[in-house]
């Protein structure tokens, strides 16, 4: 079985719970309003505060202590896997984050989805599911969000209702709280990938094809400055970690993100994250200033997580002073917007230059600029490779050399297409080639393509 039919194979030993995820579902009105009541009387005998000085196993040992010696006092009409169950629920309410954990434990889950006490969402495979579990209150979700914001030093109220930070795994968290959400709290969860995917698993999803592989890795390391661009979601941090791994191990890297997710294999690299400011509005460090004092941090290459703002412009002077080789990522939906979006975020940063010359400068900056698109079918495909070829009057001229030609769906829901070189040799070609990168004329010939399933 390949890879892809891993991925959307049904036939698992283990059994499948009714919303997709595994065990069983959610419990009972009656069984759910015995586990509040052992959870109350659990408060009253045990002193919380005294867990967090245990490790979790201990912890979470004395916490089924506890429950077993409750329960023995009862009669319950429960089977001892059920009473198991109530006992491992209530140990994730005490010391986790309630029914997330057990979403947390789904390696296929890559984004956690809750609006306030209606069933939770996530996505599996680039598609939506909603599950059966759900937080019993909107106390009980503002429980376990303060949880996760107090852990790393931030906070969620009234005055401050919306908050990111970041799970003890690496996971990022978006959380926003009356008066702004209307409906209940709202939290979403993006996963942070614990298998570092690969150029090779990215081949074999159908994300990309053996020769733009081949090509982005002979890019990255002749030190061209690459932009990832592409939608929320669409897999521009994974497309850069992979682009990264290209990077040689002799370099010295730095990189500057808002919430840390690269995972670089490197042994010489240098990890810059933003921070908040303070309750009382002071003590931001913005990517601005990351990226500003990181050129003083003597690097081989600069990477940054996602431009979106003034960073843009120290970006794009660090490119062109040389810090080349540089990688980072844009919201853009396609690589024409990509550049006019860094155009835009310059001039929102303060800096009256003409028009022609910020241009200037981008062209520049950019050698390649790389789309990568999630479609209908959950799978994140590099749908577009460019080249920044320099400017004629006030226009950036581009020429593509892959693209992703899209023909239609089949019957299982998947999109057909196939990888076309659009027969243009780039002008870096020459630069590869003395650098001893050449990956051969042959990958830009355009021979028609080959399906990613075929």
């Amino acid at each position: 079985m390949n890879l892809r039919e891993r991925m959307t194979s049904t036939g698992d030993a283990e059994p499948r719970s009714s919303w997709g995820g595994r065990g069983p579902g959610r419990l009972s009105q009656s069984e759910q309003e015995y586990k509040q009541r052992l959870f109350r009387q659990l408060v009253k005998v045990m002193d919380l505060t005294l867990l967090s000085t245990l490790d979790e196993r201990e912890a979470r040992s004395q916490v089924q202590q506890v429950c077993e010696s409750l329960m023995s006092k009862e009669t319950l009409p429960f089977n001892a896997a059920l009473r198991q169950r109530i006992v491992t629920e209530l140990q994730d309410e005490v010391l986790g984050l309630g029914p997330l954990e057990t979403l947390l434990a789904d390696k296929t889950v890559s984004d956690i989805l809750v609006n306030g006490t209606t069933p939770i969402y996530v996505e599996r495979r680039g598609k939506l599911e909603q599950t059966e579990l759900r937080f019993d209150s909107d106390a009980h979700l503002m429980t376990i969000i303060d949880r996760i914001v107090s852990s790393v030093g931030r906070r969620i109220d009234e005055s401050s209702p919306m908050v990111d930070a970041r799970l003890k795994d690496g996971s990022r968290v978006n959380a926003v709280i009356a008066p702004l959400a209307i409906d209940g709290p709202m939290l979403s969860i993006r996963r942070f990938a614990v298998e570092r995917l690969g150029v090779e698993s990215l081949v074999e999803y159908g994300s990309l094809s053996p020769e733009i592989a081949r090509l982005m890795e002979k890019v990255v390391k002749a030190r061209l400055n690459v932009l990832v661009s592409g939608g929320t979601g669409a897999g521009k941090t994974t497309l850069l970690n992979v682009l990264s791994g290209f990077i040689p191990p002799d370099e010295r890297i730095v990189t500057i993100e808002d919430s840390a997710e690269l995972q670089l294999q490197q042994p010489h690299v240098g990890r810059l994250e933003t921070r908040p400011p303070n309750i009382e509005g002071r003590g931001e460090v913005s990517q601005r200033d990351l990226v500003r004092n990181s050129l003083r941090m003597r690097p081989d290459r600069i990477v940054v997580g996602e431009v979106r703002g003034g960073e843009a412009f120290d970006m794009l002077q660090a490119m062109n002073t040389g810090h080349d080789g540089s990688l980072t990522t844009i919201h853009a939906n396609t690589p024409r917007d990509a550049l006019t979006r860094i155009e835009n975020m310059v001039a929102m940063s303060g800096y009256q230059l003409p028009a022609q010359a910020l241009r200037s400068q981008i062209a520049s900056a950019i050698d390649v600029v790389v789309q990568i698109e999630r479609q209908e079918d959950g799978v994140r495909r590099l749908v577009s490779v460019q080249e920044v070829n320099g400017q004629e009057g006030e226009i950036i001229t581009m020429s593509e050399i892959f693209r992703f030609e899209r023909e239609g769906m089949d019957a299982e829901g998947r999109v057909v297409g196939r990888y076309l070189a659009t027969g243009v040799v780039p002008g870096f070609h020459d630069h590869l080639k003395r650098r001893g990168l050449d990956p051969g004329l042959e990958i830009f010939q355009n021979t028609g393509g080959q399906r990613p399933w075929s």
